[in-house]
C-alpha cells in the first residue's frame, strides 16, 4: 500500500513541477510597454445641449430635436419605473420622463 502512494506522490510532483515558470520562460513573455492605452473615440453626444429640453413634453418631435441638438445617433426613452441597462454608449442620448410625459432628465450615454 505504501508503494502506490509513493508512486502517485512522485508522479504528481513531476507533473506539477512542469507547471512552474523558469527564469528563461518567465522573461520570454510579452514585454511591458510604457505607451499609453488608446483613448475612447470622441463622443458625438453633446450633453450641454440637453438641458433646454427638461420640462418639455416627451414626443416624437421632441425626440428628433434632442437627437439633432445633441449630435447623438441613438435616442433611448426611459419612462417611469422602466429598467434600463447601465452600459455606456458614447453615441446615445437617454431621455427620462415622468408619468405625465414631461422630460425630467436627458444625458449622454
Amino acid at each position: 500500500m505504501k508503494l502506490p502512494v509513493t508512486t502517485v506522490s512522485l508522479t504528481l510532483g513531476i507533473v506539477c513541477g512542469g507547471c512552474t515558470a523558469t527564469p528563461e520562460t518567465a522573461s520570454s513573455g510579452p514585454e511591458t510597454s510604457t505607451a499609453t492605452p488608446p483613448s475612447a473615440p470622441p463622443s458625438p453626444c453633446k450633453a450641454d445641449a440637453l438641458d433646454s429640453f427638461i420640462g418639455q413634453k416627451a414626443t416624437e418631435e421632441t425626440g428628433a430635436k434632442i437627437l439633432a441638438a445633441s449630435g447623438a445617433r441613438t435616442l433611448r426613452w426611459a419612462g417611469p419605473g422602466m429598467a434600463v441597462t447601465m452600459d455606456y454608449r458614447f453615441d446615445r442620448v437617454t431621455v427620462s420622463y415622468d408619468q405625465d410625459m414631461v422630460i425630467e432628465r436627458a444625458s449622454c450615454g
